[in-house]
């Protein structure tokens, strides 16, 4: 794998109630020094990374119900089209966990399934270009029979994604975790390794089991880990 391969699968996360609009700032400076697919952000910042990013190529993703996923179903859906409309490139939702757990498993998916219409809907008639949804399970709380079952539900969802964790829950992304959702949704469908995703060693064992994309607030570290590691003496920083 080349570094800026590394790079592109990296989505630089700050999803802290403590993060503020300089932490963004420094977030998305990052974010274009080292090329990383996105930055991860909660709605209201995604303004303010959208104008820092401007042309970069790096996309802004919207962190949307997070982080239980427990809102009403409109209220998904507004939120979802708003932070496109404001500029969003990419979504992370958050399924019902509550909903998942009780097993009303109709509700998750219908949900899912409006999140996905409305911001495709939106997006073509705008004429932006397609957003893509990852769908968050939280695997820490749920058996690996509701594992295979949340995947099932986020592919019959129309979701470009499902995601581990959302880094809040007792535990992050797992190599068989990784292993059992790459399994379970078909070839279209990525997978998105989060928490616990700290060094090049963390973030190679999620790429190997099946991950293709890694949320992380620890991206530049990854980076400098894999390139002291595979590359002496280079630097991601000359490439920007």
């Amino acid at each position: 794998m080349h570094v800026e391969e590394l790079a592109k699968t990296i989505d630089h996360t700050l999803l802290r109630p403590d993060g503020t609009a300089q932490d963004v700032e420094r977030l998305c400076r990052e974010a274009v020094q080292y090329h990383f697919a996105a930055v991860c952000v909660f709605p209201y910042y995604v303004p303010l990374a959208r104008h820092l990013l401007g042309t970069a190529d790096v996309k802004v993703c919207a962190a949307i119900a997070f982080p239980f996923g427990a809102e009403a179903a409109r209220t998904k859906v507004v939120a979802a089209q708003e932070a496109v409309r404001r500029g969003a490139d990419e979504l992370d939702v958050v399924i019902n966990i509550p909903a998942m757990l009780s097993g009303d498993f109709t509700r998750v998916r219908d949900e899912l399934a409006g999140v996905v219409h409305a911001v495709h809907l939106g997006a073509v008639n705008s004429g932006k270009g397609p957003v893509i949804v990852k769908a968050i399970i939280e695997t820490c709380y749920l058996s690996r029979k509701l594992k295979k079952l949340a995947c099932a539900i986020v592919e019959q969802a129309g979701c470009d994604f499902v995601k581990t964790s959302t880094g809040v829950g007792p535990q992050g992304a797992t190599v068989k975790d990784v292993e059992l959702l790459r399994d379970c949704v078909g070839a279209h469908v990525g997978v998105k390794a989060s928490g616990g995703i700290r060094t090049w060693r963390d973030a190679s064992r999620m790429i190997n089991a099946g991950a293709t994309r890694l949320g992380t607030s620890a991206g530049p570290d990854i980076v400098e880990d894999y390139l002291s590691t595979t590359a002496p003496g280079s630097r991601a920083g000359g490439r920007g």
